[in-house]
């Protein structure tokens, strides 16, 4: 035959949309071109797939080759579609049966000895392949990745010489199947046993963590900030199966090992937006997104600067983040928990009790505004850490360990989804206005807070999923007039 089809697919964000290799061989002088809106590494197969088929043992065939990757509208890049090209090429001059790589997906790129070479960001590919039910042939060295997909079936070989063995019924390669768990072990979290006192910051902890609310903590230098914030992921619940592959996926596309078993990311404040949320002439995912399901730390959060601290306010509100290109626009996943740490104003003591504030009343000002109203808007629960003196640390004894506050934060959890399918962070306007009903006093409350407090409209509904969490904490059916008052003060503003 002179025309063959095989398949492969191109990494589009989190998505891999099918690519469709066109092989065909006519009469005339031998020439080999490449079509479809591919990039210069694309066009560059020609060389590396002619001398790893004739490497291979095969011969080269002598026409006039066009190879199309369609869609032709869909950019191509790198070298993962050469041994779909070999492989057509050897079917369409007869050396392979026609029907050779029916139902399959090929990806590696070619070494000039035929060898096949790892391809990036091949776990997406993987997880469409599996939904498509297609089984997939990769090079030798991404078959661990690839493993993480329990439903998807793969060959993994070392050699274009193996691949058409294969193929061809002579040899074939055992299939490299796993069903069983794909969490990656890492060593655990902090714990929150390690933390004395700060009891009011426990609390939130616990709260936040039960309700997927987000959090500001505003303190001294030393007072345990960042120690509290990092402890955060040792409250919240393993992901599930698909959040794990959903992650990896991720971490794959970055180029990344897997991560822990609770995402935790914590960029530094000298991160620009893009790195923040995502960007790049060909967009990749930020921060944001490798922190999907997890959470994300801003450590000195007042240091980063206003436009990138902005930029989150969307995502922070959608659960996602849609990146907009000429060509293109690319949407991640970005539902993750919020944790900010910030000093009270530039030297770190404006308030303390024990040490002068060194700045001007205009310096802390301009220092606190550095977070815009809008993005505050969003902070479910801001609260002040105090700095603890030697005494207190030393005579008071270990609080709760993350296991059994992690068990109060599970049982919270569960309530909520058995009632709405969601975390109270996450509810909507329909379901808040369902699920956070207040009695005739606990609106009296919550009006004149929000007249005295100035809450807009936003402020008023995160205070009651707040108050929900708190409820659902203790089992309560409904939303009574203490939650209500410690959601309110845990909002920071209204205290």
């Amino acid at each position: 035959m002179s025309l063959a089809r095989t398949l492969s697919r191109a990494p589009v964000g989190l998505n891999a949309p099918t690519v469709t290799i066109e092989v065909h061989l006519a009469p005339g002088l031998p020439r080999f071109n490449v079509v479809g809106m591919a990039e210069v590494a694309v066009r560059e197969a020609r060389d590396r797939v002619r001398a790893a088929i004739v490497q291979a043992g095969f011969s080269f065939p002598q026409h006039a080759i066009t190879v199309h990757l369609g869609p032709a509208d869909l950019p191509k890049q790198g070298g993962r579609y050469d041994l779909a090209i070999a492989i057509g090429i050897l079917i369409a001059s007869g050396q392979l049966p026609p029907d050779a790589a029916a139902g399959l997906e090929l990806y590696g790129e070619l070494s000039l000895s035929g060898e096949l070479r790892s391809v990036p960001a091949l776990l997406t590919a993987g997880l469409n392949a599996a939904a498509a039910g297609r089984d997939i042939i990769v090079p030798a060295s991404n078959a661990d990745e690839l493993a993480r997909v329990p439903t998807l079936t793969v060959f993994a070989i070392e050699t274009l010489q193996a691949v058409a063995a294969h193929l061809n019924g002579l040899t074939p390669q055992p299939r490299c199947r796993v069903t069983d768990s794909v969490a990656t072990p890492t060593a655990a979290p902090p714990n929150l046993a390690d933390v004395r006192g700060h009891d009011s910051a426990r609390r939130a902890l616990e709260i936040v963590a039960a309700g997927g609310h987000h959090l500001l903590l505003v303190g001294p230098p030393g007072s345990g900030k960042s120690m509290l914030a990092r402890r955060l992921p040792s409250l919240l619940p393993p992901l599930s199966l698909d959040e794990t592959l959903e992650a990896a996926a991720i971490a794959s596309l970055v180029g990344a090992p897997a991560g822990p078993a609770v995402p935790f990311r914590a960029p530094h404040h000298t991160a620009s937006a893009a790195a923040l949320v995502g960007g790049g002439r060909d967009p990749r995912p930020g921060e944001i997104t490798r922190a999907h399901n997890g959470v994300l730390f801003l450590d000195e959060v007042a240091e980063f600067p206003r436009t990138v601290l902005d930029a989150l306010r969307e995502p922070l509100e959608l659960g996602r983040v849609v990146i907009s290109r000429a060509q293109r626009q690319t949407e991640y996943p970005a539902r993750f928990q919020f944790v900010a740490a910030m000093n009270p104003c530039p030297c770190g003591y404006h308030g303390d009790p024990d040490v002068a504030c060194r700045c001007t009343p205009d310096q802390t000002t301009r220092y606190q505004q550095r977070l815009s109203g809008p993005l505050l808007d969003r902070i479910d629960v801001r609260l002040t850490v105090p700095r603890l003196d030697f005494k207190t640390l030393a005579t008071t004894k270990h609080g709760e360990s993350s296991e059994t506050v992690a068990a109060r934060v599970a049982a919270a959890r569960q309530r909520q989804l058995d009632r709405s399918g969601i975390l109270n962070a996450n509810l909507d306007r329909v379901l808040e206005r369902a699920e956070c009903r207040l009695d005739t006093a606990g609106e009296t409350l919550l009006a004149a807070a929000a007249k005295r407090y100035h809450l807009s409209a936003r402020a008023v509904e995160r205070v009651l999923k707040v108050a929900r969490t708190i409820a659902d904490l203790t089992a309560a059916e409904s939303i009574g007039g203490d939650a209500l008052a410690e959601a309110l003060v845990l909002r920071g503003d209204c205290s």
